[in-house]
């Protein structure tokens, strides 16, 4: 009986054993979806870059300094007009102001022209930026089309979900009191704050000379109310030995310069010759930084004569004690001039202050030379730039390569420093190689990466 079992059950194991593998599974799958266009996700990245290259701040200001430049000129040329029909002899003066009029129509008329020209390649770009921006808009829809899991719409639920509870859990920021900086015995008010910029543009000299400074005469010689200088470094970014003068603002835009260079010396560099970019006009005479010295020249563009004031012992010059950003120092740095409604100060750092800023008044008369002193309590190399307005010093930080910050004041008047003025500056270019005050208009006038920028200083 057992025998009778085991023999059938080993038999059908011999048989399967013999049997024939069958044969392999084969799926075939078909998407009913179309394949994700990958080379149409990277045009529209593409398009996109090229509209944010296309589409600048810098590009609406070009715009607005040409038309303030207009803006300036048009009264100078109906007062003169107006002088011309009160005074007009007949004579010899009838023809001198006939000239500075036919002078003034074409700066005015090279103005328009820049403005015309700029303005039709302005139109042809708003045109051609509004068609593809409906051409991404059209191809941006189509490629959501292919999200069918629903993927970035629910990222972006949950970044504005994550946001919202954050929001929760930190509640809302305290809204920051508006900062209240010293101003010492300012005629125009409290400084609080600065808007613009109000002019931008790269003048005569597109993108040639990195460093450099311009701005007005706050004590112009009569007739030169609204004269314009610059300064530009041109020998090893370090040097020059000319200031430019412009008869206007819009004349400077345009890049006429009239009457042209005033010449400090043929050689460049050499004795008495320019170095570094912090410099000023004040009274027709340009203050500087003597070349290799610790030393403040100053150029009378008349008479084409150089006094000297040296700076106390210790005194850094030759790059040794430069304004400095978070990644780099500005080179040749070490002296900055600056003008206020009281004069001309100099700004630098000694060995016996350990690298605090000293402020100095320098005498507004014939000998050069210093009156008082301060000394305050901020690291010249945690400074980007200083500025004079109302006998109170300013300093600026770099905070990113759109913002800098007016962080620091000291009132020469209380001697009280602060710490806190927060005042931002919106910038055009990431570095500010030179900022001075004119007091004349209560402009800032910035030289940054060969741009000549300006800004309108707000008084309360």
């Amino acid at each position: 009986m057992k025998l009778y079992v085991i023999i059938p059950l080993c038999a059908l194991f011999t048989l399967t054993q013999q049997a024939s593998p069958p044969d392999k599974c084969v799926c075939e799958l078909t998407n009913s979806k179309k394949a994700f266009p990958h080379d149409k996700l990277s045009t529209v990245e593409s398009d996109a870059a090229k509209c944010n290259s296309n589409i600048t701040p810098q590009k609406t200001l070009e715009l607005e300094s040409l038309l303030l430049g207009l803006e300036r000129r048009l009264p100078q040329l109906e007062e003169d007009v107006s002088m011309l029909e009160r005074e007009d002899d007949g004579e010899l003066y009838a023809v001198i102001s006939l000239q500075v009029i036919e002078n003034e129509l074409l700066e005015i008329k090279q103005l328009m022209d820049r403005l015309n020209s700029t303005a039709l390649g302005y139109e042809r770009l708003t045109a051609d930026t509004t068609k593809q921006l409906e051409d991404l808009g059209a191809e941006m829809q189509e490629l959501n089309s292919y999200d069918t899991m629903e993927v970035v719409k629910r990222q972006q639920d949950n970044q504005r979900l994550k946001r919202d509870l954050d929001n929760c859990r930190t509640g809302f920021p305290p809204i920051p009191q508006p900062t209240k900086p010293p101003h010492g015995n300012c005629p125009h008010g409290q400084f609080v704050n600065v808007t613009g910029p109000r002019v931008f543009t790269q003048g005569e000299y597109p993108g040639s000379y990195k460093y450099g400074a311009w701005g007005r005469d706050p004590k112009p010689e009569a007739g030169k109310e609204n004269w314009h200088w610059l300064v530009i470094l041109t020998s090893s970014n370090i040097y020059s030995n000319y200031v430019r003068r412009y008869s206007s603002l819009s004349a400077l835009i345009v890049g006429v310069s009239v009457p042209g260079n005033v010449l400090i010396h043929s050689s460049n560099p050499t004795t008495n010759t320019i170095q570094g970019p912090n410099v000023v006009l004040y009274g027709e005479a340009l203050y500087y930084n003597c070349y290799n010295k610790g030393a403040v020249c100053r150029f009378n563009l008349t008479t084409k004569t150089i006094r000297e004031l040296k700076l106390p012992e210790g005194t850094r010059f030759n790059s040794k004690g430069n304004f400095c950003n978070l990644d780099a120092c500005y080179p040749y740095t070490d002296l900055d001039l600056a003008t206020d409604e009281s004069g001309v100060w100099v700004i630098y750092t000694t060995s016996q202050d350990f690298g605090n800023l000293v402020l100095s008044k320098v005498s507004d008369g014939e000998a050069l030379a210093l009156n008082q002193t301060w000394n305050t309590s901020v690291y010249k190399q945690a400074v980007t730039n200083t500025f004079m307005a109302c006998g109170v010093l300013y300093a600026t930080r770099y905070v990113s390569k759109d913002v800098e910050e007016i962080f620091y004041s000291f009132d020469t008047t209380t001697e009280l420093e602060r710490f806190d003025v927060g005042i931002f500056i919106n910038k055009m270019s990431p570095n500010i190689h030179s900022l001075n005050y004119s007091p004349v208009d209560q402009m800032l006038h910035a030289y940054c990466d060969s741009y000549m920028v300006s800004y309108k200083v707000l008084f309360q």
